[in-house]
């Protein structure tokens, strides 16, 4: 059985659009109103998937591939509006600046008067909340104690507080939860809020036919909850620090590789419990997402480890991962598990096979199409019915942007390729995305909107300006949409008609 025949959003060809919620316009929050609307521009351009990047907890660098917490969502998405809907906020609150002091203060008064007569812990509360925090109490009870210490140290790493902090001493654990009982109840309450609006959105778009791709990334940040936590389940020293880090070698992205940061999982450590923590991991994601993208899928089969006390990526090697192992406990827990590998950058026969024998879809992005070599894999004629096929990703450029930066040898073979140098960028190459025969083509709303470098979300390898990116919904051209909407409807991409 092939994962097509198990997983909705692929079984039939439909198109996408790639879209992180942190770009939508909202001043309150995007995981109301903003999303909602959101999904009925997309169910009015026949567009039936919508691709978002990780949605948890980010550092100050907002990038969410670098989350405070593998399962918890970002209180940054919460619509506070709803909350003044629900009665815990009133209108007059929310007007002016958000900053984040104010939405963590907000929050907690909203915590305050919904909890209000319920003592201060996970035990007492509606029942709504109640059944919340016990179905969640595998990964939340930790989450919650996380960031309530990191406040108390000002934002400062795990491996910076206190050596019983740090140790996750069970003495000194039990007198912090005393001393600090209304930040974890308010970190608990943005969790409930999280997954109930997240839920609320989810079946918003079922309802309008659209699914919901997230995506994982292979590795967490060192500073999170998940480190702190599960220490023996990565490569640390006595102290919590890594002994080996995460990054790429050279490759399309960088000439000199990258120096992701992350520490490493001790896989051995892992599969002594059957890979139960990222089971974990999995099962949550499903709660949230329809489909779900493995970033970074060849870690799976071997990791590129750089010693820690280097900052050089092209001193790091390769070391073997069980990924047969850990796919078949995937797979035999979730026999239904509906992912996709991100299998761009450097990718050996090894990694296809492992995807191959779990029919697992890959990718395949235009923009690193053009080299003029006929078997380029990210080529039309080379696609697979089950690629996920893009025009370019978030770690791209925007596909004009794109074009207006390339030689002019890559613009020539583009050309040739299409046999027409007349339909503008980025129409020509959307309209090859929407010709492949890969079932599920997905388009960066940038490049519908027509969006030169200006409209890129992040340039990999550099850590200023990234995830900061917002559109405006007057930006939004009802030419380009019926454009788009066209191309969807002419090449077999869009729902039957009611």
């Amino acid at each position: 059985m092939t994962r097509q025949d198990l997983t909705p959003a692929l079984a039939k060809r439909r198109a996408g659009i790639l879209l992180h919620p942190t770009a939508l316009p909202e001043r309150l929050g995007p995981l109301g109103t903003g999303a909602r609307r959101f999904i009925d521009f997309l169910a009015g351009a026949d567009v039936t998937v919508w691709q978002m990047l990780p949605v948890g907890p980010t550092h100050h660098d907002r990038s969410p591939y670098n989350a405070l917490s593998a399962n918890a969502g970002s209180a940054d998405l919460i619509d506070l509006g709803e909350l003044a809907d629900e009665g815990w906020l009133n209108k007059d609150e929310l007007a002016g600046d958000i900053s984040p002091d104010r939405r963590r203060e907000l929050l907690s008064l909203a915590a305050e008067r919904y909890l209000d007569g319920y003592a201060d812990d996970a035990s007492d509360g509606p029942r709504e909340y109640v059944e919340f925090l016990q179905h969640n109490a595998g990964w939340l009870h930790d989450y919650a104690l996380f960031q309530a210490l990191r406040e108390r140290y000002q934002g400062a790493p795990w491996t910076a507080w206190p050596g019983p902090l740090r140790d996750s001493d069970p003495s000194a654990l039990e007198q912090f939860q005393g001393e600090a009982k209304t930040v974890l109840r308010r970190v608990r309450f943005e969790q409930f809020v999280f997954y109930r609006q997240w839920q609320a959105l989810r079946r918003y778009g079922h309802e309008r036919g659209v699914y919901l791709f997230g995506d994982i990334p292979i590795f967490v940040a060192h500073d999170s909850v998940d480190v702190w936590a599960h220490r023996h389940l990565f490569k640390l020293n006595d102290v919590g620090e890594p002994l080996v880090v995460a990054g790429v070698p050279p490759d399309y992205f960088s000439e000199r590789g990258q120096h992701w940061g992350n520490p490493l999982y001790d896989w051995d450590a892992m599969a002594k419990d059957g890979y139960q923590w990222w089971l974990d991991r999995l099962g949550v994601q499903q709660k949230l997402f329809d489909l779900i993208r493995i970033d970074h899928f060849r870690g799976l089969m071997a990791c590129w480890e750089i010693p820690a006390d280097s900052g050089d990526p092209r001193l790091g090697e390769w070391v073997s991962v069980p990924g047969h192992e850990f796919l078949e406990a995937c797979f035999k827990a979730f026999p239904k598990l509906p992912i996709v590998a991100e299998n761009l950058g450097v990718i050996g026969a090894d990694v296809e096979a492992l995807r191959q024998r779990f029919s697992i879809p890959g990718m395949a992005v235009l923009q690193f199409g053009f080299d003029g070599q006929s078997d380029n894999p990210h080529l039309n004629h080379n696609h697979h019915v089950n690629d996920v096929i893009y025009t370019g990703t978030h770690d791209n450029d925007t596909s004009l942007g794109w074009y207006l930066s390339e030689s002019d040898a890559i613009r020539r073979n583009l050309h040739d390729y299409i046999g027409s140098d007349t339909e503008p960028m980025p129409w020509c190459l959307i309209r090859l995305a929407m010709q492949s025969v890969s079932r599920l083509a997905i388009i960066p709303l940038q490049d519908v909107m027509g969006l030169d470098s200006r409209g890129r979300v992040n340039t990999p390898g550099t850590s200023e300006g990234n995830w900061r990116w917002q559109f405006e919904w007057d930006q939004i051209d009802s030419k380009s949409v019926a454009r788009f909407r066209h191309l969807v409807k002419l090449f077999g991409r869009a729902p039957p008609s009611h």
